[in-house]
Parts: structure tokens; sequence; C-alpha cells
């Protein structure tokens, strides 16, 4: 049986954790807006915060090549020795970043502190797993060649500007890519309501890695952006031709507060894979180590029993100060996922067609993740984020931006899904090669099959965070990896399909033939 974790709300709610530092997303890239005072200096020492100020912006995050994204041909027996390496990485990672964010009085009297005692030992570890993967793959007769080359890491400091990004709130070149930045000028810090010294105060954040002001845009200021085929509800339209219907599935919201820190897709057998904790609706089953014969057994959330695939998402927070059930879990308060986690007020699973011709069936157990969790330090490569507010969704789409929605309009997450199937395989070793998207003509290239596109739409009741002297007051954000300093743009989604084989072909039927089923 699975291990999900049930969420039992607490009704205290206190100033967040006391993190190191506070971290914000400046104009032209990463600058640290806060800095704690160690217990032996006075906390008004203006001289000790100028030094820190100093030091501790030359160093925002730590940057590391994401191997598994690399690993595009692993063989069968390998895979779970690798994944469990690769999960090692993830937890090295978050360990240095954490020191990184604990250190900043060393860092301030030592110019080679985080090269020497964090960067230098994680990319010695580093090479010992990437060793370990390489072996794994050999001894199962494959070939990992220049891995050796991804262990060194690098770190991401104040004037770091990948390029891409929103200008005025707006999409330009691509979205986002290490951060992007706001036109006309640095947005001066990213703590909350608080001063220099004192922590993070009026209600919370995310023990001082993130959001930033500069992460939050008013959408009612940002110029119409939405693509075309990109309708009302902010789900994309499949053309006027090819399979025009639609088949939606009725899960819930996740009101049993069904939750975990685990990826059973990208760290299957590894507790807190995922470092952040997951929504659950659908299959009522899934953790790390839930086969695929348990999933298909399992219970479901869904009103049609026929579908006992399992959605799965980031949680979205806001940073009001309450102390959540994880306040002290991995995944949850020690990985600096702080603050109330909201349930949606809207899940809507819609499937569709494609609109140069009709879909064929998925494959029982077909896993699928769209987007990045690790978007702000890989870059958009894979980035697939859609942030909105109701009634602006076919105005204006956001990526790494969150969006300030007016009074009376829910903040709005979309995921549209790969939907082209290599024909072959239910997963790939870096969990993307045997899905990709439709091309620009909406076929799907390399002999790849059209099925049916899984669009997700969350909607949230939100406290619009307020904007005040560049901070912002009680902000929201998306859970995330530490070190990816929780960044909109690295909003994701995962699905596992488990249709029974009636409803699948119900499914297929339906969106073949121009029909609106459930």
């Amino acid at each position: 049986m699975g291990r999900n974790t049930r969420k039992r709300r607490s009704s205290m709610a206190n100033k967040a954790i006391a993190a190191s530092a506070a971290l914000a997303l400046g104009g032209g890239g990463l600058i640290w807006a806060n800095f704690y005072a160690s217990a032996h200096e006075s906390k008004n020492s203006s001289q000790n915060q100028t030094k820190a100020a100093t030091a501790a912006a030359q160093v925002a995050t730590i940057s590391c090549p994401d191997v598994g994204q690399k690993l595009t041909d692993v063989p069968r027996g390998a895979r779970s020795g690798v994944d469990r390496e690769l999960a090692n990485l993830d937890k090295q990672i978050t360990e240095a970043y954490a020191r990184l964010a604990s250190t900043r009085q060393a860092q301030t009297n030592d110019s080679g502190f985080v090269q020497n005692a964090i960067v230098g030992p994680l990319k010695d570890k580093r090479v010992a797993t990437i060793d370990r993967i390489r072996i794994n793959i050999e001894r199962s007769g494959g070939q990992a060649q220049n891995l050796g080359q991804l262990a060194a890491c690098t770190t991401q400091g104040a004037q770091t500007n990948a390029g891409g990004g929103q200008q005025g709130g707006g999409q330009q070149g691509g979205g986002q890519q290490g951060g992007g930045d706001q036109n006309g000028g640095e947005q001066d810090g990213g703590q909350q309501d608080g001063g220099q010294d004192g922590g993070q105060q009026g209600g919370g954040g995310q023990a001082g890695n993130g959001p930033a002001a500069a992460d939050f845009v008013d959408i009612t200021k940002v110029r119409q952006n939405a693509q075309p085929g990109v309708g009302a509800n902010g789900l994309r339209a499949n053309g006027n031709s090819g399979s025009r219907g639609t088949f939606t599935s009725v899960c819930g919201t996740n009101g049993n507060d069904n939750h975990n820190t685990d990826n059973v897709i990208a760290a299957p057998g590894v507790a807190n894979g995922a470092h952040h904790l997951h929504d659950y609706v659908g299959n009522q089953n899934n953790d790390a180590f839930a086969s695929d014969q348990e999933l298909a057994a399992a219970e479901t959330s869904c009103q049609n029993q026929g579908d006992k695939s399992s959605y799965f998402w980031p949680v979205l927070r806001v940073q009001d100060g309450t102390q959540e059930f994880d306040q002290n879990n991995d995944g949850g308060g020690k990985e600096g996922n702080i603050g109330k986690i909201l349930q949606p007020a809207q899940a809507q699973l819609k499937f569709v067609g494609n609109k140069r011709g009709k879909v064929v069936a998925m494959p029982t157990a077909l896993r699928i993740i769209t987007g990045d969790a690790k978007a702000f330090v890989n870059g958009n490569a894979n980035a697939n984020v859609n942030w909105s507010c109701t009634g602006f969704e076919n105005k204006v789409q956001l990526e790494d931006k969150y969006p300030i929605c007016p009074q009376g309009s829910q903040v709005v997450r979309t995921s549209n899904f790969q939907s082209c199937w290599d024909g072959k395989n239910t997963d790939s070793a870096n969990h993307r090669t045997h899905m990709a998207f439709v091309q620009a003509n909406g076929s799907c290239a390399n002999g790849f099959k059209a099925i049916p596109q899984l669009q997700v739409r969350l909607v949230y009741n939100v406290p619009a965070p307020k904007l005040q002297n560049g901070q912002v007051v009680n902000p929201y954000a998306v859970d995330s990896f530490p070190e990816n300093l929780h960044k909109p743009i690295t909003d994701h989604n995962d699905f596992i399909n488990f249709f029974s084989q009636n409803t699948m072909n119900k499914m297929v039927n339906c969106i073949n033939t121009g029909k609106k089923c459930k």
C-alpha cells in the first residue's frame, strides 16, 4: 500500500521560521535583501550589514547541470539504480544550498568560502555519484560517456541574467531563462514587510528563499500577449478540423488532503524525491513506492470510476505565517516550503484532440511530465508555464511572473501537456523523450502518434499580495526545489494514465467524432 501523507491543518498562525537570509530577484538578476546577524554581534551594526550585503550579493543560489536530462538511453536493468543516484544528486544540491543560505557571516569574512566550503565539496560528492551512475549503466550494457563533465556546479549571483524574461510584464524572447528581469530598473528587495535585520516580517516567507517582488506583476498593467488558439478558458483550442471533441474527467480538488513529497515518475523508490509537496487527485495510492499493479488497483477520487489515473502538481501556498502540518518536515519547512496550503477552487481535467487528424488511445501506465521543476537553474528549454487571472486568460498568459489579480478575479494555473507519443514506450530514461509537443501545424514529428492532450486548469482564491517600496507582502508561490527559489517558471504538472480500456476507448471515440463527453 502507499504511504501518502494526509495533511492535517493547523489553525495556529505564526511568523515563519527564521531563515539565514532573504533572496530577491532584482532587475538584473538575484540579490540578497536580508541578513541575519549572529548572536555575537549587534543587530544594528550597519558595518556588518554592509559587509554581509556586499558578500551575499555575490552568490544567490547554486546551479548544477541536470544529469537526469542528459540520460536519454539507460538500459532498463540500470534504471532503478540510476534513479536512486539521481535522487542523491538532488539531495546533495539541497544540502549545499542550505549551507549557502546559513553561512552568510562566514562568506563576509572569507571571499573563498563558497568555493572552498560549499561548491568544491559538492563537486567531489557529485563526481562519486555520477561515477556510480556510469557504472550502473555500463554494467547493464549501456554507454555513459562524458558524464564526468556534469559534476561541476556554479553559483548564480546578483548580476546573473541568462536572457529571455518578460519585459514590462509581457513575454518576450520565449519566456524566462535564468530568472528573467523587469525592464525599468531593479526591484529593491524581495523580503516581506520587514527590516534589514529583523527577519522576514509581515507574515512569513518561504524560509528566506523567495519569491521576490520582481516575481509579481499587476496583470491589469500587462499588454495582451496570449497566443492565438487560447480561448477564454485559458485552454488551447484544437483547430477547426481534425479531432475536435473533448473528454472531461471530474476528480475533485484534493479536498481529502492527499499529499506527499515523492515523485514516482522522476524518483521511483525514493522518499521525498520531489523535495516539495504535491496535490494528488484521481488515483489515491500514488507515492514513491507504488507499483503499476498497486496504482491500477487503487481507489480514485474521479466521478468516473473508469479513471484511476494520477494527476499531481506542486501545491500553491500563501505566505501568511501559517504553520502547516509539514512545517518541520522534509520537502516542507525544512526545505523552504512554508505557508498556508491553498486548495484549488476548481480543478478542470480536460482531454482534447489534434487539429490535423484523429488521436489514438494512450497506453496504460503512460507517464508524462510537463514543465520543469528546475527551470530557474536549468533554463527554459522544458519550461511549460501559463499563469493568468480569470477574466484575462484570453488576453494575458505569464511564464516568469505570478499575476496579481484585481478584486473579484482568481489566479489560474494552466498546463497543456505533450500530445505526441512515440508509439512504443510508457516512459523514457529522462522521462521526456517518449513524448513531444505537436509541431506548429499540429502534426507529430518523427513518426510519433497523436494522443488526447491533457489540459489541466487550476483556479485559486488567492489574497492579492501587495508591492510596497520594492518589497512583496504576503506573496504566494508554488512549492519548489529550494535552490530554485519558488520562481513561477518552475511550475509543472504530472500525469500517469490508468484509464480502463473501455473508458479510454470512449474518450478516443468522443474526441475523434467531435463529441463532448465525461
